[in-house]
C-alpha cells in the first residue's frame, strides 16, 4: 500500500512538473509574438512620427505620480503600461514612499503579454496589438 502511495506521489510531482513546462512554454511563445508586435509598432511609429513621452509611474493607489527615466507610449487610457523607446514593455506602478516623490522609479521591463489587463475586470483588458494600432492612430 505504501508503494501505491509513493508511486502516485511521484507521478502526480511529474504531472505537476510537466504542466508548470507547458505553460512557462506557452508564456515564452506568447511573450516572443508580443515582442514582435512591439518591434514593428517601433517602426511604424518613428515613420507616422509619432513622438514619445516622457513616462511616469502611479502609486498603487493612484493617487501619486512619480517621475521616471523612461520615455515611450502609453498603452492604456489609465496610463498604467507602455512600451518605452527601448522596446521594452512596462507596468507603470510603484508602491508610494517620500523616495519615490523625491527621486522618482526606475520600473523594471516585463515580458510582454499579448492582452494587457488578461483576467481583470470587464472592459479592463485590450489586446497588445489593438493597443498599439491605438497609440499609431493619436488615441
Amino acid at each position: 500500500m505504501a508503494e501505491d502511495t509513493s508511486a502516485w506521489r511521484e507521478r502526480r510531482r511529474e504531472a505537476a512538473v510537466a504542466h508548470a513546462d507547458a505553460l512557462a512554454a506557452r508564456q515564452r511563445a506568447e511573450s516572443d509574438r508580443a515582442r514582435a508586435l512591439i518591434l514593428a509598432f517601433l517602426d511604424d511609429a518613428r515613420a507616422a512620427g509619432v513622438a514619445p513621452e516622457p513616462l511616469h509611474a502611479r502609486s498603487y493607489d493612484g493617487r501619486a505620480r512619480f517621475r521616471t527615466p523612461l520615455h515611450g507610449w502609453y498603452l492604456r487610457r489609465d496610463r498604467t503600461v507602455a512600451v518605452g523607446t527601448d522596446g521594452e514593455f512596462y507596468v507603470l506602478t510603484a508602491p508610494s514612499s517620500l523616495a519615490a516623490r523625491l527621486r522618482g522609479v526606475q520600473p523594471a521591463p516585463q515580458e510582454p503579454p499579448l492582452v494587457i489587463g488578461a483576467g481583470g475586470k470587464d472592459g479592463e483588458s485590450i489586446d497588445m496589438a489593438d493597443a498599439l494600432a491605438r497609440v499609431l492612430a493619436g488615441g
